[in-house]
């Protein structure tokens, strides 16, 4: 409940400055991605949200956005914060946060919450575009940590290492019980039919093509090329080694199955 709580509170937020006619005035599109861990498997739930800077208007126009950043997030996290809590609320007068049994913990934890300032960060990206899609579907099928940063398991302990981020991005070594690794690494499974990956307003999936259409027809945009090879122009798939945990392993043939053709086979090499 509380992913989807998070999930619509963002897009409502960003809905209403959207439609705000002081800002842009339209429609929004948003891809967003759900990414619930650090890097030491600690809870830290948050959404990427890739938006393109301006909005589609009623009238089929398309109004960009006065500088670099769409909203201002000292406002996006008042807003926010405000929309997040408010549906708490609700849900605990709904029953739905049934889960938390001590007599007025609910009220004090979401008062609590409102003296609190909340981070939004927002960032433009308009010489790096490809770059930051290609980082954000990284995030798509990642899960909370690889074999490439477990260092060494024993009957006790697993070690891995981390970047600590608060520390100038340095790379540290962390030692967890055994029980503690599986703990907080069970944190990170999503519920059963959870999509992680969600698109919004102009890119939601039943209207995309239509409004992107409209939208390259008021920037005067040619269609993208449509390739005939989808793997035309794709960097070749490579994954940690499982042996030496450094190199990186190269797909370098799929065979088709006997049974299956929809089912491969994948020749690896380290």
């Amino acid at each position: 409940m509380l992913y989807q709580l998070l999930f619509r509170t963002t897009w409502d937020t960003l809905h209403r400055f959207g439609q705000d006619p002081r800002r842009v005035g339209g429609e929004l599109g948003m891809t967003a991605v759900l990414h619930t861990w650090g890097q030491n498997l600690s809870q830290h739930v948050h959404l990427h949200c890739l938006i393109p800077g301006g909005a589609l208007q009623p009238d089929g126009h398309w109004k960009p956005s006065r500088g670099h950043i769409l909203f201002p997030v000292r406002a996006l996290s008042r807003r926010f914060r405000g929309a997040m809590v408010a549906a708490l609320r609700r849900a605990a007068e709904d029953g739905a946060l049934h889960r938390v049994t001590r007599p007025g913990e609910i009220d004090a934890v979401l008062d609590r919450l409102m003296t609190t300032e909340w981070v939004v960060y927002a960032k433009d990206c308009l010489d790096h575009c490809a770059t930051v899609v290609d980082y954000l579907a990284r995030y798509t099928h990642r899960i909370a940590i690889s074999n490439a940063r477990i260092l060494d398991i024993d009957a006790r302990e697993v070690t891995f290492r981390y970047t600590d981020y608060r520390d100038h991005h340095r790379t540290k070594v962390m030692r967890l019980e055994g029980e503690e690794f599986v703990r907080r690494f069970l944190l990170h499974i999503l519920p059963k039919g959870l999509m992680r990956v969600r698109h919004y307003g102009f890119l939601a999936n039943r209207c995309r093509k239509v409004k992107l259409a409209r939208i390259r027809e008021a920037l005067h945009q040619p269609p993208p090329e449509a390739s005939a090879d989808p793997e035309a122009g794709r960097e070749p798939a490579t994954y940690p080694c499982p042996r030496c945990r450094v190199g990186r392993v190269h797909v370098i043939q799929v065979l088709a199955s006997r049974t299956r053709e929809s089912n491969v086979e994948e020749r690896r090499r380290c």
